[in-house]
């Protein structure tokens, strides 16, 4: 197969009653589209049968669309799953979506195509910059809940960003593997971690709208917010300590490189 264009990922935790579901719309998205794809499941050591179902499906669903399952135990929370999806990425750009598709994966090109352009390397999708893109809103708590930790990031970060937590992020791995690789958090602070180095890099960002539905049985709750706190604190002492400080070298290292030679592809 040629090497895919996308590899679009999907971190999973105890979702085998609703995966078989999400594994069928996004093969039969990906399979409509022109560019070749990859479709990876990170399985975050679920104790369900997430492994098996993911397995199952993709072996009776063959086709045009590389997909496989990473697996490992025990469970080590989304930010490592994600990270690990993204090292085994082979695609030129990786999109991770969460696997109750609250952003549908009909609004993959409002991330893939601004970096297919050319104009940005991380793409990443928000329910702040457009409310009338959010059709069911998330419990009211939960919601001001995670406003309140946004505004805790700006400060913490220094970022511009209205929305950091939205699952649907995309990222031009060329130009972001090193800031991958050296990121740290494992649970509900690695999207702020993720952009952060991003931004500190001097990758271009860009903050997308996209539809958004809240979906029943989330895991996120009241303790997913106490270790986004800690979390945040532990990312402003790694990056006092210039534990990153490597990483972001060798990005800025690969950018420069890229913009000194004209017409690299993506």
């Amino acid at each position: 197969m040629p090497a895919p264009v996308l590899s679009l990922l999907i971190p999973a935790y105890n979702e085998a009653a609703r995966l078989g579901a999400t594994l069928g719309q996004v093969l039969a998205y990906l399979h409509a589209q022109p560019y070749p794809s990859e479709l990876i499941v990170v399985d975050d050591g679920s104790t369900d049968g997430t492994v098996a179902v993911a397995e199952e499906y993709f072996a009776s669903h063959t086709g045009r669309v590389a997909t496989r399952v990473l697996s490992y135990t025990p469970n080590r929370g989304k930010g490592y799953a994600v990270r690990q999806g993204l090292l085994a990425a082979r695609g030129a750009i990786a999109l991770f979506s969460d696997a109750d598709l609250s952003t549908p994966i009909e609004e993959t090109p409002a991330l893939l195509e601004p970096i297919l352009a050319g104009e940005c390397d991380v793409v990443f999708g928000s329910r702040a910059l457009n409310d009338e893109l959010v059709g069911q809103h998330q419990p009211w708590l939960r919601e001001q809940s995670g406003r309140f930790f946004n505004r805790m990031v700006r400060l913490a970060t220094s970022m511009p960003y209205a929305d950091t937590q939205c699952g649907f992020k995309a990222f031009r791995l060329d130009v972001c593997t090193p800031i991958i690789e050296s990121a740290r958090l494992d649970r509900f602070g690695f999207d702020v971690e993720l952009l952060f180095l991003a931004y500190k890099a001097g990758l271009r960002l860009r903050e997308q709208p996209v539809r958004w539905n809240d979906v029943a049985g989330s895991k996120v709750g009241i303790f997913s917010g106490l270790h986004g706190f800690r979390e945040l604190w532990a990312l402003r002492q790694y990056s006092r300590r210039g534990d990153y400080a490597a990483a972001l070298s060798r990005t800025q290292a690969l950018v420069a490189s890229q913009a000194a030679t004209p017409g690299v592809p993506i």
